[in-house]
């Protein structure tokens, strides 16, 4: 089998000893104008309030014992006519897609698609991402759960049936679904393939869209999803869109991230705020961009890394990137990488676009256009820590799902799902990640936010 290309190795971060984790940074305004303004590059862990979890998944492990299964991306989808019965849709990797109910405990898995040949890359789901009351072919609406299949680079998508509280997902992905980014299997196997993901249905015209970007380039691509016949599910690209690779600095002189030759800055975290359209793309080792999510805008990057203009010497032994002298372009906000973007609307109106910061184990949150609230700009962040000698934080964060709706008794004040990217209890060295579930009132507690009624 064709291995994986490795990521992208970057420049050594700081990383903290106790388990900390997922900082929430909320955006203002960004859906106005202005991006936010720049302040004096500060490095090393801030000084963040940590917020404790409630609960956390079964610890998955990536090696073959473990079967491959590797944590990256939470969705939440609210049951409405049970809320205590809602569900989080997670990906893990080469295992596939995990479901599991609001006790974190496991109620379904799915594998991902096998390897077409023997000589090609298995399915790999790395993003998930949800869109609601999808008219399918016999008439009826559903909810879908949208992923991106890295390794055939393709969409899958699930229908999600809460009458079968065993088995709510189904797959039906069409068998003729196109590829995403490739033009053949051996252009799949080198795996620049589809990789982050976020789903929008545009108001206006009903129509639902997946955006999905693509490993190890910059490209964003529109994709609409599009129900058969047959009451599956295929898709078609729309247009796609291309962020930049190399930055003009201040100074006068030009910048690219530091990374594997060949490779350019990729995006991964994603999310489309519904009430305008709105995208937010998490450029990873460069910062977050606003755009239209029918991509015909000019893409505006609202924040900036700390790394942002940092030079770097790529060392193929170590297969690491020698940070250069910093020359104080960067943001004070987010460390590479940015990785999951995530939004919540509160009651009054205010909407908050949280970040995983996971070069420093926190959250980013910055308040989009704002009724009562705290206004536009940073609204402040946080980690997500230790509650107890078992239950750990969250630390490297890949992604990061919210809903600020009462989900039952367990979450009355709404949910807050972070990957852990070094779950513990590790075992001989292997990697292991998971999921925390995270009481949305605590993140209104650590940003000051006024108390929701539930």
């Amino acid at each position: 089998m064709t291995p994986f290309r490795p990521a992208r190795f970057r420049p050594a971060r700081p990383t903290s000893a106790t388990a900390l984790a997922v900082c929430v940074a909320a955006f203002a305004t960004l859906a106005a104008a202005a991006p936010v303004p720049a302040a004096t590059p500060q490095h090393g862990p801030r000084p963040l309030p940590g917020i404790t979890p409630r609960a956390e998944t079964a610890t998955l492990y990536d090696d073959e014992k473990g079967g491959n299964a590797n944590a990256d991306d939470p969705a939440i989808w609210r049951n409405p006519a049970a809320p205590d019965r809602s569900l989080v849709i997670a990906t893990a990797k080469e295992g596939g897609l995990r479901v599991y109910g609001l006790d974190a405990r496991l109620v379904q898995s799915l594998p991902a698609p096998a390897a077409p040949g023997p000589d090609d890359a298995p399915g790999r789901f790395n993003n998930v991402d949800l869109v609601h009351g999808v008219r399918l072919s016999w008439g009826r609406t559903a909810d879908l759960a949208v992923t991106t299949d890295r390794g055939h680079d393709r969409l899958r998508v699930h229908r999600i049936d809460p009458s079968r509280p065993g088995a709510p997902l189904t797959d039906v992905t069409d068998p003729a679904a196109p590829r995403v980014f490739s033009a053949d299997q051996d252009e799949v196997n080198e795996q620049s393939t589809a990789y982050g993901l976020a789903t929008w249905t545009d108001r206006r015209s009903g129509r639902s869209y997946a955006l999905a970007s693509r490993s190890d380039r910059t490209s964003i691509a529109l994709l609409e999803l599009l129900p058969t016949r047959s009451g599956t599910v295929t898709y078609r690209k729309v247009r796609s869109l291309d962020l930049p690779s190399a930055f003009r600095l201040p100074d006068g002189t030009r910048w690219s991230p530091c990374g594997e030759p060949g490779e350019l800055p990729q995006v991964e975290g994603m999310v489309v705020d519904p009430a305008d359209g709105t995208l937010y793309a998490g450029q990873e080792d460069v910062g977050i961009w606003r755009m239209p999510a029918d991509l015909r805008g000019k893409p505006v990057l609202v924040d900036k890394v700390r790394e942002y203009g940092v030079p770097g010497t790529y060392d193929e032994e170590s297969e690491e990137c020698a940070p250069g002298r910093d020359p104080g372009f960067g943001g004070t906000r987010i460390s590479a990488d940015v990785e999951g973007l995530t939004l919540f609307t509160e009651r009054n109106g205010d909407r908050y676009l949280l970040a995983s910061s996971q070069g420093d184990d926190s959250f980013a949150v910055y308040g989009l256009r704002t009724g009562r609230g705290k206004g536009a700009g940073y609204a402040g962040g946080f980690r997500v820590t230790a509650a107890s000698a078992t239950l750990d934080g969250s630390e490297e964060c890949d992604g990061a799902a919210a809903v600020n709706q009462p989900l039952g008794r367990r979450y009355p004040g709404g949910l807050l799902v972070v990957q852990d990217g070094r779950a513990t209890p590790a075992q001989d060295g292997r990697e292991a990640t998971g999921f925390k579930f995270v009481d949305l009132r605590k993140v209104r507690g650590a940003l000051g936010l006024p108390r929701a009624a539930e």
